[in-house]
């Protein structure tokens, strides 16, 4: 996550990397910065606002590289020559975020929302921070803002996380629809169809399941020990041994010394 060191449970993806229930990785959710923006002049800019944004590029920057400590530094600095910046808040709220300070990741996405309502990768990264809390239903409502204030314009990655989420709070029928829109937005998105192969699975769309995985498994850069097991899975549930062997041939192969290989030794299908 950009350096960020959040993770997502075992089976669901977290919405930034890629096979997000697995583990292809894909930027598809948290973002530090509004994309969005015009491109800054020095005609512009103040002294104060030309001091925050060098030291936004370097907190960015330190944020990239996982150097959480010297990242908030800058961004306190940010902060101080121009408290009306929402990005320095947003960034900020994924740093504590990572650094695992509930309280301040929150009021920090909250304060950058106050100062400019439709931020939209402010509400992406809150909307995730929610689900990464299981507060489901509020993170549901801020996804549900976040489509609202982007319209036609490229929902897909929104789509994504909300659709995770939902699958996180066990609303697997939700999940299903919400991934795919999601999908057909954007197919080529192997963190989407990964995603939705897993519900569908889940959901007993054995079938359906499988063309998804078929397909991200033809690819050896988007192939993991996970995107395996879950077709392997899938495969065992609709009675095709051999094509079982084949891709555990492959897991043990390619990840012999993976969770998922040591899994399909012991035949825990079902776990």
């Amino acid at each position: 996550m950009n350096g960020s060191g959040w993770t997502a449970p075992r089976g669901l993806m977290a919405a930034v990397c890629a096979a997000a229930l697995l583990g292809a990785c894909a930027n598809t959710g948290v973002v530090p910065a509004n994309e969005s923006k015009d491109r800054v002049t020095a005609s512009d800019e103040t002294a104060a606002s030309r001091l925050a944004r060098t030291r936004m590029e370097l907190a960015s920057g330190y944020f990239g590289r996982g150097q959480l400590t010297v990242a908030l530094d800058e961004v306190k600095l940010a902060i101080t020559a121009d408290p009306t910046l929402g990005e320095a808040f947003n960034l900020r709220g994924l740093i504590y975020a990572s650094l695992g300070d509930e309280r301040l990741a929150e009021e920090s996405f909250r304060r950058a929302l106050q100062l400019n309502g439709r931020d939209t990768d402010t509400m992406q990264n809150l909307g995730w921070y929610l689900c990464q809390q299981k507060r489901y239903a509020e993170s549901d409502a801020v996804f549900t803002q976040l489509l609202t204030a982007l319209g036609p314009r490229d929902p897909a990655r929104a789509l994504l996380a909300q659709g995770v989420c939902q699958a996180r709070a066990g609303q697997t029928a939700e999940a299903e629809a919400t991934l795919t829109r999601s999908f057909d937005i954007d197919p080529t998105n192997p963190a989407t169809a990964v995603n939705l192969a897993e519900v569908l699975y889940r959901r007993g769309n054995f079938q359906q399941a499988r063309g998804h995985m078929q397909r991200i498994n033809a690819l050896p850069a988007l192939m993991s020990a996970q995107t395996l097991w879950l077709a392997m899975r899938i495969d065992n549930k609709l009675g095709n041994l051999q094509t079982v062997k084949q891709l555990g041939d492959q897991l043990r192969g390619r990840f012999p010394e993976s969770r998922e290989a040591k899994a399909y030794d012991k035949g825990q299908f079902d776990e």
